[in-house]
């Protein structure tokens, strides 16, 4: 311990000197000259302020673990495992279908629908999205390994179990190849952080398909979606089981509406290996024996729906999927997208999240949908967003049990930030990523420590630092 105080006193000093003389620091070589000198593991007193040789002897610590790894002598964490109190599964409904002009070249239309342009900024730069609803990261790209970082990351921290991607067929029309490759993009986050996945179809591609003669009919179009799921995502370990088989969703189905329609359609899995499939709610009939259960959705008619659900279905056997969602607030009348809906549930403050998330719990439903993690046009999402912080996660928090705190997702949040800002630093990135591996065990301090030192150390920009005190 008297070692390492004075290699503390020792640094600190070197800087104190430097300045003194306005010259400027050379940071690597300080970091560089610390790491050779600390032979011990590095204790951190318990304090909000941490002096400049505190926070100097940090970098010098994961310098040296840098090393390590980049040399093959350590392996960098795998895998994140949460503890909760609450044993109920929670999986959140995503959409991967964003697109942003720094990631992919353009804006695209689940930001602009037909009338908005993310190009224009208002004077607190906030850009002009197709919401009424603003991320509290801005407008992102799905494709964006930063934000699949953010948004996973939080999840984890919420006590999130996995994800349910919004899926839109194997065809490359519309945007729907793009949704695709999305979704694909993510697989390797998911193994990372110990998450399932699982696919919510939309039957309406098969008749698409049809429409743009990329099918000959809608039985084939979905046979050949279907054969897809199964030799691309049934294959990975991860995928969303549930007594012993795939669980996979349909939402509707609204264009395949027939028992032997839907035979047809599994008969590509093989005898015995059928997934379980979840339709939405009332309209497991269209699929006959191929149906294992229902999911609830959001209705205008709220927590009535709720009621009819689970009176409905709790006693019939079949798999119930509860719905939890903050609110219904579409953009799509003001986006130019057609008239939108004609009814709307208030976010009331975060009681409506509140009150769902309640409704299912007290239910016993199998296990619960968000919805949605994301969609910002139909204004359902339970990410952080300027007007709700992080109030629908804290919920999620208090919900399941875990450990982690709002001050531990501010620190997902600043990773998110100082990734961008350190886009083109490979030596920042390479401390980020040691600050993504202490999330991942659950040692958020040590992760916060890593981005105070990096705020302390290499923002010139003091309008840019980010504010810990929040």
């Amino acid at each position: 311990m008297k070692r390492i105080r004075e290699s503390f006193l020792l640094v600190f000093g070197t800087l104190v000197f430097l300045q003194s003389c306005e010259k400027d620091v050379d940071l690597n070589t300080l970091v560089e000259d610390e790491a050779e000198q600390l032979h011990q593991p590095l204790t951190i007193p318990d304090s909000a302020e941490y002096s400049d040789s505190v926070l100097l002897a940090v970098l010098a610590t994961e310098k040296r673990i840098i090393k390590d790894i980049l040399s093959g002598k350590s392996k960098n964490f795998s895998g994140m495992h949460v503890q909760k109190t609450n044993p109920k599964k929670v999986y959140a409904h995503y959409m991967p279908w964003f697109q942003s002009l720094e990631q992919d070249g353009y804006w695209g239309q689940h930001w602009t629908m037909t009338n908005r342009d993310p190009n224009i900024v208002d004077a607190n730069g906030k850009r002009e999205i197709a919401s009424h609803y603003y991320p509290l990261i801005g407008p992102y790209s799905s494709m964006d390994p930063d934000l699949q970082e953010y948004h996973f990351l939080l999840m984890k921290q919420c006590g999130i179990d996995g994800v349910i991607f919004d899926w839109y067929g194997s065809e490359d029309f519309n945007d729907y190849n793009l949704i695709k490759e999305a979704t694909e993009s993510f697989m390797g986050r998911l193994d990372d952080l110990d998450m399932d996945f699982s696919i919510m179809y939309e039957d309406r591609v098969a008749q698409q398909a049809v429409d743009l003669g990329y099918a000959p009919d809608k039985v084939t179009a979905a046979q050949n979606d279907f054969a897809y799921i199964r030799d691309a995502y049934f294959v990975k370990d991860n995928f969303l089981h549930f007594q012993g088989k795939e669980l996979m969703f349909v939402f509707g189905p609204e264009y395949l509406v027939t028992p032997s329609e839907w035979d047809t359609v599994l008969s590509t899995f093989p005898n015995g290996k059928l997934p379980h499939l979840l339709t939405l709610w009332a309209a497991s009939n269209r699929v006959g024996t191929g149906a294992s259960g229902e999911f609830l959705w959001i209705a205008p008619d709220h927590l009535s729906a709720h009621q009819h659900y689970y009176d409905t279905y709790l006693q019939g056997g079949m798999i119930t999927v509860g719905s939890t969602y903050p609110g219904f607030d579409d953009f799509y009348a003001e986006g130019g997208w057609g008239a939108g809906h004609s009814w709307g549930i208030p976010h009331d403050v975060g009681q409506t999240f509140e009150e769902t998330l309640n409704y299912t719990h007290h239910e016993a439903a199998d296990f619960i949908q968000l919805a949605t993690w994301n969609d910002f046009g139909e204004g359902t999402m339970i990410e952080p967003s300027e007007e709700f912080g992080f109030m629908y996660l804290e919920s999620l928090q208090q919900y399941t049990g875990v450990s982690y705190t709002p001050t531990d997702l501010q620190t997902t949040v600043s990773l998110y930030h100082f990734r961008k800002q350190f886009q083109n630093n490979t030596e920042v990135q390479q401390y980020l990523d040691r600050s993504y591996q202490y999330i991942k065990k659950s040692d958020v301090k040590r992760a916060s420590l890593i981005l105070k030192a990096v705020d302390r150390f290499y923002v010139t920009d003091q309008e840019s630092r980010i504010d810990y005190s929040r």
